[in-house]
């Protein structure tokens, strides 16, 4: 169910300071379908939401990855119409997680501007612990890693407490980099096949990436359903009512 909090209340404007975009995009976007319209309210204005910034967020990963913008249609398309702005944000972050690190410095007002919101001393903390960002010897200036950015601020306003947070992350970072070590391992057992020991590593490169490439899409959604459906069952084990 909706609640107000995510009711859409950004104009275009302000969704597109937030999204770090232009407004032109956020339209052309609209007009290929990759973003659902707005919700109109008094004097006919356009209103955006949560979902909205996560679909513009996810597009600009996955435009890091390399994809066109015609991929990124098919991909979208697959998506469930369903899915909240939070299960948007998980297959985010399993599609930055695919992307070569980005970290650029910036200054206080930039990453307040990448971030959406203004940040307390507290928040830098909190965004540091999750590696979203380092302090510098300028305190005005911090090392920040643009694929976490985003994914972590939105952390900041989850009702947990940073300890939560940062075991939850322990435990996904644990699991996640034990399934791309069997990933890895399967896809370097399936390109050693069909070369055999008369490929180059050259050839084996090739094939790696160009196996890798085809899988991304599959593995990350594979993942998003698996990790969906076994919270969903977990938590409802947890919070059944005893008989």
């Amino acid at each position: 169910m909706t609640t107000e909090a995510e009711e859409p209340t950004l104009t275009v404007d302000e969704l597109a300071a937030r999204a770090g975009v232009t407004v032109r995009t956020i339209r052309f976007y609209s007009t290929r379908g990759l973003l659902p319209p707005p919700a109109i309210g008094p004097r006919r204005v356009g209103r955006y939401g949560p979902d909205h910034l996560s679909r513009l967020a996810l597009i600009e990963e996955l435009q890091h990855q390399g994809m066109t913008l015609a991929a990124i249609e098919r991909y979208l398309e697959q998506l469930s119409p369903d899915l909240s702005a939070r299960d948007i944000a998980i297959h985010r972050g399993l599609v930055a997680s695919w992307a070569p690190d980005t970290v650029e410095d910036m200054n206080r007002a930039e990453l307040e501007r990448r971030a959406g919101r203004s940040l307390e001393e507290a928040d830098l903390d909190r965004l540091a612990a999750l590696d979203a960002l380092a302090r510098t010897e300028d305190p005005d200036v911090f090392r920040v890693d643009v694929g976490m950015l985003r994914l972590s601020v939105e952390l900041l306003s989850v009702p947990f407490t940073p300890e939560a947070i940062l075991a939850s992350r322990a435990v996904l970072v644990e699991h996640t980099r034990a399934a791309a070590q069997d990933l890895s391992r399967i896809f370097r057992d399936e390109v050693g096949e069909p070369h055999g020991d008369s490929g180059s590593d050259a050839d084996r490169v090739a094939a790696m990436k160009s196996l890798s490439a085809h899988m991304q899409p599959l593995v990350i959604q594979a993942l998003v359903m698996a990790f969906q459906r076994s919270l969903r069952e977990e938590l409802r084990g947890a919070f059944r009512p005893e008989s």
